[in-house]
Protein backbone atom coordinates (compact mmCIF):
# COMPACT_ATOMS: atom_id res chain seq x y z
CA UNK A 1 0.00 0.00 0.00
CA UNK A 2 1.34 3.18 -1.03
CA UNK A 3 1.87 6.57 1.37
CA UNK A 4 -0.76 8.13 -0.62
CA UNK A 5 -3.80 5.50 -0.33
CA UNK A 6 -2.98 5.66 3.35
CA UNK A 7 -3.18 9.18 3.82
CA UNK A 8 -6.82 8.54 1.91
CA UNK A 9 -7.77 5.73 3.96
CA UNK A 10 -7.21 8.35 7.17
CA UNK A 11 -8.35 11.57 5.92
CA UNK A 12 -11.44 13.18 7.93
CA UNK A 13 -13.79 15.33 6.04
CA UNK A 14 -14.87 18.60 7.78
CA UNK A 15 -17.76 20.72 6.35
CA UNK A 16 -17.55 24.72 8.33
CA UNK A 17 -18.79 27.82 7.56
CA UNK A 18 -15.64 29.60 6.66
CA UNK A 19 -18.01 33.04 6.66
CA UNK A 20 -19.16 32.71 10.22
CA UNK A 21 -16.10 33.97 12.37
CA UNK A 22 -16.37 31.75 15.22
CA UNK A 23 -16.18 29.11 13.09
CA UNK A 24 -13.33 29.77 10.91
CA UNK A 25 -11.01 30.80 13.98
CA UNK A 26 -11.92 27.53 15.43
CA UNK A 27 -11.17 25.51 12.59
CA UNK A 28 -7.92 27.38 12.08
CA UNK A 29 -6.96 26.56 15.52
CA UNK A 30 -7.56 22.74 14.38
CA UNK A 31 -5.50 23.42 11.47
CA UNK A 32 -2.68 24.08 13.10
CA UNK A 33 -2.44 21.93 15.66
CA UNK A 34 -3.78 19.23 13.22
CA UNK A 35 -1.70 16.56 12.44
CA UNK A 36 -0.70 15.96 8.46
CA UNK A 37 -2.80 14.37 6.30
CA UNK A 38 -5.69 13.74 8.88
CA UNK A 39 -8.35 16.31 7.80
CA UNK A 40 -9.47 17.56 4.54
CA UNK A 41 -11.50 21.26 5.75
CA UNK A 42 -14.23 22.35 3.47
CA UNK A 43 -15.38 25.38 3.70
CA UNK A 44 -18.95 24.83 2.23
CA UNK A 45 -19.18 28.65 1.23
CA UNK A 46 -16.68 28.01 -1.37
CA UNK A 47 -17.90 24.37 -2.33
CA UNK A 48 -20.45 22.37 -0.82
CA UNK A 49 -20.20 19.80 -3.84
CA UNK A 50 -18.77 17.14 -1.60
CA UNK A 51 -21.39 17.96 1.50
CA UNK A 52 -24.42 17.67 -1.22
CA UNK A 53 -23.06 14.35 -2.28
CA UNK A 54 -23.36 13.51 1.42
CA UNK A 55 -27.07 14.33 1.28
CA UNK A 56 -26.79 17.47 3.00
CA UNK A 57 -28.16 20.77 2.28
CA UNK A 58 -25.84 23.98 2.20
CA UNK A 59 -28.69 25.49 4.91
CA UNK A 60 -27.67 22.13 6.98
CA UNK A 61 -24.07 22.12 6.44
CA UNK A 62 -23.97 25.91 7.62
CA UNK A 63 -26.41 25.33 10.76
CA UNK A 64 -24.16 22.41 12.45
CA UNK A 65 -20.94 21.33 11.89
CA UNK A 66 -20.63 18.12 9.64
CA UNK A 67 -17.66 15.22 9.47
CA UNK A 68 -17.30 12.57 7.50
CA UNK A 69 -14.86 9.42 8.75
CA UNK A 70 -12.86 7.30 7.20
CA UNK A 71 -15.32 4.96 7.25
CA UNK A 72 -17.93 7.35 5.04
CA UNK A 73 -19.59 7.63 8.55
CA UNK A 74 -21.73 11.19 9.00
CA UNK A 75 -20.90 12.89 11.97
CA UNK A 76 -22.98 15.77 13.01
CA UNK A 77 -22.96 18.66 15.72
CA UNK A 78 -21.41 17.29 18.54
CA UNK A 79 -20.40 13.97 17.36
CA UNK A 80 -18.38 16.12 14.53
CA UNK A 81 -16.51 18.23 17.52
CA UNK A 82 -15.78 14.63 19.02
CA UNK A 83 -14.36 13.18 16.13
CA UNK A 84 -11.96 15.69 15.51
CA UNK A 85 -11.12 16.41 19.21
CA UNK A 86 -10.05 12.64 18.81
CA UNK A 87 -7.20 13.19 16.55
CA UNK A 88 -5.62 16.29 18.20
CA UNK A 89 -3.17 15.43 20.82
CA UNK A 90 -4.29 17.88 23.48
CA UNK A 91 -8.11 17.55 22.69
CA UNK A 92 -8.15 13.72 23.34
CA UNK A 93 -9.25 14.30 27.52
CA UNK A 94 -12.01 16.61 26.27
CA UNK A 95 -13.69 14.03 23.50
CA UNK A 96 -13.26 11.53 25.86
CA UNK A 97 -15.08 13.52 28.59
CA UNK A 98 -17.96 14.97 25.80
CA UNK A 99 -18.51 11.18 24.71
CA UNK A 100 -19.63 10.57 28.24
CA UNK A 101 -23.22 10.13 27.89
CA UNK A 102 -25.10 12.55 30.05
CA UNK A 103 -22.42 14.88 29.26
CA UNK A 104 -22.76 14.72 25.33
CA UNK A 105 -26.44 14.93 25.83
CA UNK A 106 -25.88 18.50 27.69
CA UNK A 107 -23.18 19.68 25.81
CA UNK A 108 -25.55 18.37 21.95
CA UNK A 109 -28.69 20.45 23.55
CA UNK A 110 -26.01 23.58 24.56
CA UNK A 111 -24.54 23.50 20.62
CA UNK A 112 -27.87 22.83 18.88
CA UNK A 113 -29.69 26.09 21.05
CA UNK A 114 -26.31 28.22 20.10
CA UNK A 115 -26.14 26.78 16.32
CA UNK A 116 -29.88 27.94 16.07
CA UNK A 117 -29.52 30.98 17.58
CA UNK A 118 -26.27 31.70 15.34
CA UNK A 119 -27.86 30.48 11.93
CA UNK A 120 -30.89 33.05 12.49
CA UNK A 121 -28.23 36.12 12.81
CA UNK A 122 -25.96 35.45 9.84
CA UNK A 123 -27.31 37.05 6.50
CA UNK A 124 -25.53 34.24 4.37
CA UNK A 125 -27.43 31.28 6.72
CA UNK A 126 -30.37 33.12 5.98
CA UNK A 127 -30.20 33.26 2.17
CA UNK A 128 -29.09 29.81 1.75
CA UNK A 129 -31.97 28.97 3.52
CA UNK A 130 -34.21 30.98 1.45
CA UNK A 131 -32.83 29.77 -2.04
CA UNK A 132 -33.19 26.16 -0.86
CA UNK A 133 -36.76 26.75 0.38
CA UNK A 134 -37.46 28.50 -3.58
CA UNK A 135 -36.47 24.92 -4.88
Amino acid sequence: MSEKQTEEQLMITVFYDGKCGLCSKEINHYRKVAPEGVFDWQDITTTADDLQKQGISVSEGLKLLHAVDNNDRLHVGVDAFILIWQHLRRWKALAFIVSLPIIRQIVNVAYRTFANWRFKRLKHCQIAEKQEQKR
